[in-house]
């Protein structure tokens, strides 16, 4: 087990979660998963909690009932390498979810993401400012990033 390992609190839709979050993404596997056994305030069978993994990353899920709901001040940051990279996992995450501004968005389970290329932590480390602002201007008009846009606001064009 790694030191430390997100965990994620949901209403009664982990095992959901896990499955959606284990197909979205090629590198990943469930771990775990542990069911509330007779006697509990949910029907036996139903999963109490699990662990998987994406791409190298272990989270841990608890059915844990209504009492805490996710928000924007924690977000899972994905470091994508290529546009088609962000296009699909922006396409798969956003179904049932909403998109938000600057590459963020929150998935049908209220879980919310950045959905980032490569390519702009890149270009706005540009050593001329005025292209990093020009770059910077063209990604907060976005929602999803769109890398040819920063890369021609970079240019100048």
């Amino acid at each position: 087990m790694q030191k430390i390992t997100p965990f994620l609190w949901f209403n009664d839709n982990a095992e959901d979660a896990i499955n959606f979050y284990t197909s979205i993404f090629k590198n990943s596997r469930v771990i775990n998963l542990s069911r509330y056994g007779e006697g509990a305030p949910v029907p036996s069978g139903t999963l109490m909690s699990g662990t998987f993994q994406i791409e190298g990353q272990e989270f841990m899920v608890l059915n844990g009932g209504p009492h805490f709901k996710f928000n924007e001040a924690i977000s899972l940051f994905v470091d994508c390498e290529s546009q088609a990279e962000v296009d699909e996992l922006w396409g798969k995450l956003t179904e049932g979810g909403e998109e938000g501004n600057c590459g963020w968005l929150k998935d049908k389970f209220g879980v919310s993401w950045q959905i980032i290329p490569r390519a702009l932590g890149e270009l706005l480390n540009a050593p001329d400012p005025a292209q990093a602002q020009r770059v910077m201007q063209a990604m907060l008009q976005m929602k999803k990033i769109e890398v040819e846009k920063l890369q021609q606001a970079y240019d100048g064009s």
